[in-house]
């Protein structure tokens, strides 16, 4: 798989029937290694062994319902109250991190309010803050630690 702009880690890859998958720490099983969930376990890696993150407010895949139809976050972070925090979007690392990506997480933001997102490709990573009052985001230079959320 690619060099991202993450941090190496140590996955837990198996072959089957001639397809690899990769141990998912948060779904606690082996899933289909597309680019995109390389990207993904790479990211979620980084946020728990390098921003504190707890593993245990983290969930991927995570099902809403938008205008009558279902769909899924990449990963959700939940604050201690279990109410959502971080909405997290991931594109294969061919994929350009676009409007329209920015636009898909804000669709998903309309139905959690969360007080961050964020997009990335494994090479490239924008995160925003909300501010609902003001009715605005602002761009942060990086990931931020868990502890500063």
């Amino acid at each position: 798989m690619l060099s991202l702009n993450l941090p190496p880690f140590q996955p837990k890859i198996e072959l089957r029937e001639g397809k690899r998958f990769i141990f998912d720490i948060l779904r606690r099983q082996y899933v289909a290694l597309t680019p995109e969930e390389w990207v993904r376990q790479h990211f979620i890696h980084y946020l728990v062994e390098h921003k504190g993150y707890p593993q245990a407010l983290m969930g991927n895949e995570v099902m809403l319902r938008l205008n009558g139809m279902n769909k899924r976050c990449d990963t959700v972070l939940y604050d201690r109250n279990l109410s959502a925090k971080m909405i997290l979007e991931y594109k294969a690392p061919h994929v350009p991190v676009t409007q329209q990506v920015f636009d898909q997480i804000g669709r998903y933001n309309l139905v959690l309010r969360v007080d961050y997102l964020v997009v990335s490709n494994g090479l490239t990573h924008y995160c925003c803050k909300m501010d609902y009052e003001r009715r605005s985001y602002t761009f942060l230079q990086g990931i931020p630690d868990y502890a500063s959320l």
